[in-house]
């Protein structure tokens, strides 16, 4: 899922749903889409609960249920796509957090999602950008994933869609640093980090510092990750994945 619901003239629902997601209440922003009718309303909540899979490690089967409803709605192919793409996620979260293997269902379900979104589309970002996740994750495909990460980046940039385009300048300031190259891993990890406290997107800035933290020297590096720590308590332990990132390392033996 991608979008803010912060922009001028929005549906105050939709702006009410952001508010909840960007804090961590993915449960509580889809409750209140539950008198929205339809495939697009059944779509959004499916993607919230995914969401919160992926940063709590928790709520499987209520986004299976979810999802189950979206793919019966789902009649054109662009929400079929959106569908398809929101399955192969879930089951993206499920291999890459240990719950259960279920590789071969992600790649399946984002190849058929790529069948049937149209070139420009508006969810074929978010569909780049997790194929990405794919091919960096699960297939160690580094050069994979700069290619859709990078084709996710433009179409976030032509969609006007920011919270997407922090996540893919977070991803290839990933890929930069693993590569060695410390100034472009810092300026896409800042980017990454400045988009998100533009929109108040709470939930995910404590790993935008961390991932900075990364690529920059001490003490600025210690100063960046104890803020991170901070707003990660803040949070309640969310994301739940980050927890041992900011663990400090273990005393030598």
């Amino acid at each position: 899922m991608s979008g803010t619901g912060t922009t001028a003239g929005d549906d105050p629902l939709q702006t009410a749903v952001w508010r909840l997601r960007s804090r961590g209440c993915w449960t509580d922003a889809a409750a209140l889409l539950a008198s929205r009718e339809g495939a697009r309303a059944a779509l959004q909540r499916t993607s919230l609960l995914v969401e919160r899979c992926l940063f709590t490690g928790d709520g499987w089967s209520e986004a299976e249920d979810g999802l189950r409803t979206a793919e019966a709605l789902a009649v054109e192919d662009d929400d079929r796509g959106a569908a398809a793409c929101e399955r192969g996620q879930l089951a993206y979260a499920s291999t890459v957090l240990g719950v259960r293997d279920r590789a071969d269902e992600a790649r399946t379900a984002l190849g058929r999602a790529a069948a049937l979104l149209a070139p420009n589309a508006s969810g074929r970002p978010l569909l780049d950008f997790r194929r990405g996740l794919v091919a960096e994750h699960l297939a160690d495909s580094p050069q994979a994933a700069r290619a859709a990460y990078r084709r996710a980046h433009a179409g976030a940039t032509a969609h006007g869609d920011s919270l997407l385009l922090s996540f893919t300048w977070r991803h290839l300031a990933g890929l930069a640093l693993r590569e060695g190259e410390l100034a472009e891993a810092r300026h896409g990890f800042a980017e990454s980090l400045r988009i998100r406290e533009e929109l108040g997107y709470l939930v995910g800035t404590a790993p935008a510092l961390a991932a900075l933290a990364d690529a920059e020297p001490e003490p600025e590096a210690g100063r960046l990750r104890a803020e991170a720590a901070r707003l990660f308590r803040l949070m309640g332990g969310v994301p739940s994945w980050l927890a041992q990132h900011l663990s400090p390392p273990a005393p030598a033996a």
